[in-house]
């Protein structure tokens, strides 16, 4: 079953959370409403949203109710889309103008702030006190993380470790909680709601490792950008960490870094990370990400929900953009 089968057995919920998301954003203010507006229009995978009603499975599903976590979920994901645009100067998203270079880095910040004002407010509307403890708590790693990247942003002297913590805060976080709100505000059983996390979380450490892959392996066509745009704007991500200190390209990385010259090398350091050994390493972790996913899944009852989450995991690992 792949991502098209999965969303098509749900359309009719899917279209109505996209619905929620619009209304979501509604707003007298113009330059809001715009800027907003085409975030949302820019598109994207919705695969939050989907976690979220996939989840909900596993109690009494009632997309009316799920709707008050699967909506914010999204617009906490855009909200730090914005915000990350601006961080990384950046002029594409998804091939298309980013709202800081369709307006200006003014419109981007204040436009964040309200899609992540208005997440809340929606969420507020479950009295569930477990699901803003969770909601609240992963906010702030995933400032934390927003705040480690920028940190990290140049930094050859990081290790993997330092990686995995913050791209757990930046991806994996959003999507494991994401699985597990779903089921909390389904009212399913504990072990569930535990079991959904940890899926979610390992399906989200694999969706981010890919998507850094991709970005090096990827042409500007599949990914609305160039390839090996982070590294160009000094994300140093695992294809890249692993040329520098354990791969091919070592001796070459480690003289530039030296000398301080390395930035003047971009896209001849994207080319040898390509080619690198740093590649296969990452699909190989990430592929260890899902088959934890998988186990988690094994012990769960056969229904439609467990297929659906089955085919998301083995999309993300196989997916091209």
């Amino acid at each position: 079953m792949n991502l098209v089968d999965i969303y098509f057995k749900m359309k009719k919920d899917v279209q109505y959370i996209e619905d929620e998301l619009e209304k979501a954003i509604d707003t007298p203010v113009r330059e809001l409403y715009l800027s907003s507006t085409h975030l949302l229009k820019a598109g994207g995978k919705r695969i939050r949203p989907v976690f979220v009603l996939l989840g909900g499975k596993w109690g009494n599903y009632d997309v009316k109710k799920l709707k008050h976590v699967a909506v914010p979920l999204e617009l906490i994901h855009m909200a730090s889309l914005v915000h990350d645009d601006v961080i990384d100067d950046a002029d594409k998203r998804r091939g298309k103008d980013t709202v800081r270079m369709k307006w200006d880095n003014k419109v981007a910040m204040y436009a964040g702030d309200y899609i992540f004002a208005r997440a809340l407010a929606i969420a507020s509307q479950l009295p569930i006190p477990q699901l803003h403890q969770i909601l609240s708590n992963a906010i702030v790693e995933v400032c934390k993380g927003e705040i480690q990247q920028v940190k990290d942003l140049n930094n050859w002297d990081q290790n993997f470790r330092t990686y995995l913590r913050r791209i757990k805060r930046k991806t994996a976080l959003l999507i494991a909680i994401s699985c597990q709100l779903g089921a909390v505000a389904s009212g399913a059983s504990a072990d569930m709601i535990r079991k959904m996390y940890w899926y979610g979380y390992n399906v989200g450490m694999a969706f981010q490792i890919t998507d850094d892959i991709l970005d090096f392996t990827g042409t500007e066509k599949q990914l609305g950008k160039p390839a090996g745009s982070d590294l160009v704007h000094g994300n140093i991500t695992l294809p890249a960490l692993y040329s520098a200190h354990h791969g091919k390209a070592r001796a070459q990385f480690q003289e530039w870094i030296a000398k301080n010259t390395f930035w003047d090398h971009t896209d001849e350091a994207v080319r040898m990370v390509r080619e690198d050994e740093g590649i296969a390493f990452s699909q190989r972790l990430a592929e260890r990400y899902i088959a934890r996913a998988h186990a988690i899944l094994a012990d769960l009852p056969n229904n439609q929900a467990k297929t659906s989450l089955t085919g998301i995991a083995n999309y993300i690992i196989d997916r091209k953009f």
